[in-house]
């Protein structure tokens, strides 16, 4: 199962109201990513959703200990991206990325849930859940919490949007 996806527009506000029309859900600002990002809520028991990036964002691999970012596009790299379950052990898919040769490792979004960012062909995200980080995400990641945590950053360009 997919628990959410990326993409690019020219007006990631605009794209994301609609996709939040079309789950019958509700569109927010993104910020984590990428200034101007905005993301669309089923508003589901899942978290699913829809993260619509400025178009020509890039997201790329960062060293040691840190998340991914989003930045402007330069050529070669793409905001696209996406979160998956997997049945397997956090050591399994550490031996797929050993095996294949991507980069690999485990990260805590916000503090609040893990994934492993797998590099596929040391180019393209997708972020990988294991059973336990996929309760994890699902316990946090809903609409409700998002809006709380947005209303705690009292900025105007992250206001929400119905």
């Amino acid at each position: 199962m997919l628990f959410h996806v990326s993409i690019d527009a020219r007006d990631p506000r605009h794209v994301a109201t609609v996709f939040a029309e079309l789950f019958g859900g509700e569109a927010t600002p993104f910020p984590p990513v990428a200034d101007g990002s905005w993301i669309a809520h089923a508003g589901d028991d899942r978290g699913t959703a829809i993260e619509i990036y400025p178009r020509g964002t890039e997201l790329m691999e960062m060293p040691g200990d840190a998340d991914a970012i989003g930045v402007p596009g330069e050529g070669g790299l793409c905001a696209t991206h996406f979160a998956m379950a997997t049945n397997l052990s956090q050591d399994e898919v550490f031996a797929i990325a050993r095996r294949e040769d991507w980069p690999a490792k485990y990260r805590k979004r916000g503090g609040a849930f893990g994934v492993i960012e797998l590099w596929v062909e040391g180019e393209r995200m997708v972020e990988v859940l294991t059973a336990e980080m996929q309760a994890e995400y699902q316990a946090v990641f809903t609409l409700e919490n998002w809006k709380a945590m947005l209303a705690g950053a009292g900025d105007e360009k992250h206001r929400v949007v119905a």
